[in-house]
């Protein structure tokens, strides 16, 4: 099964944001004839402030209603290019609040799977700027998995990843691939990206999925960077794709082969005693 991470530069304009998408899944659909593609984190939006928020959020129908411009625009690229399509995760309008939200589609455009966030982004980078997502967003409290070309997939969204315990229950439920789409600061970036999503492939003996953001964003007047380098890591902690900067797309082969060999020769979830 042939998997294609999507590396955008988003910014705060969600028209353009859409179109972009469109375009590079479109290339790596003719480049690369993949199964699945998979779009970074807020993929509709990145920056602007709480008002771009707002505006890029769209209220989720229930599964097989119409959704927004951003839920549709999924489903027709699904059914264009015959692929699965990971939409990375849009802003969800809940009500009360907003969440952070993956949304899955089947090549006919059916919705599949759908996940909040489960850990929000409430931290202070090295460099002094602070980061508060549950001023704005709710969290999610549910694991999801989902099935394309017969290999279980396990939903997270960027700062997930820090929480090692999230991806072992997902392994435990049958995960053999697990998606990361994020916006990871330059700062945490160039230091623990490459490292924690290769920690996450080796506990768990999954292959990791890296869709990211690159490139510079707008935030209240001030300038903010994130650190792309989109990846695909093998279930040995290998990194079989990855972007480069700059906006584009890279794709690896989910091989299940693989995924049987390293849990077999190591098999470390049966080896567990303290979790």
């Amino acid at each position: 099964m042939r998997v294609s991470v999507i590396q955008m530069n988003q910014g705060s304009d969600k028209a353009a944001n859409i179109a972009a998408a469109e375009r590079l899944i479109a290339a790596a659909a003719e480049s690369d004839r993949p199964h699945l593609v998979s779009l970074p984190e807020t993929w509709t939006n990145l920056g602007g402030g709480r008002d771009a928020r707002m505006r890029a959020a769209e209220i989720l129908p229930d599964p097989g209603g119409e959704g927004g411009p951003a839920y549709e625009a999924m489903r027709a690229i699904a059914r264009r290019h015959e692929v699965f399509v990971h939409g990375g995760s849009i802003i969800e309008d809940g009500g009360e609040k907003l969440f952070n939200t993956t949304l899955v589609f089947d090549p006919e455009g059916a919705e599949i799977a759908r996940y909040r966030k489960i850990h929000l982004f409430d931290i202070t980078a090295p460099d002094g700027t602070g980061y508060r997502e549950s001023a704005l967003y709710g969290g999610g409290d549910r694991l999801v998995t989902f099935t394309a070309h017969g290999i279980t997939f396990g939903l997270t969204i960027c700062y997930d990843m820090r929480f090692p315990e999230q991806y072992l229950a997902l392994r435990r439920a049958g995960a053999e691939a697990i998606l990361v789409p994020s916006n990871f600061t330059l700062q945490t970036g160039k230091d623990h990206w490459e490292v924690l999503l290769r920690a996450r492939a080796i506990e768990t003996q999954c292959w990791i999925i890296a869709a990211a953001s690159w490139g510079q964003y707008e935030e209240r007047g001030a300038q903010r960077s994130v650190y792309g380098h989109s990846l695909i890591a093998d279930p040995w902690g290998h990194v079989v794709a990855k972007a480069s900067d700059g906006v584009g797309f890279s794709t690896a082969r989910i091989e299940p082969a693989v995924t049987e060999r390293v849990r077999r020769d190591m098999p470390v979830l049966e080896h567990r005693r303290l979790a």
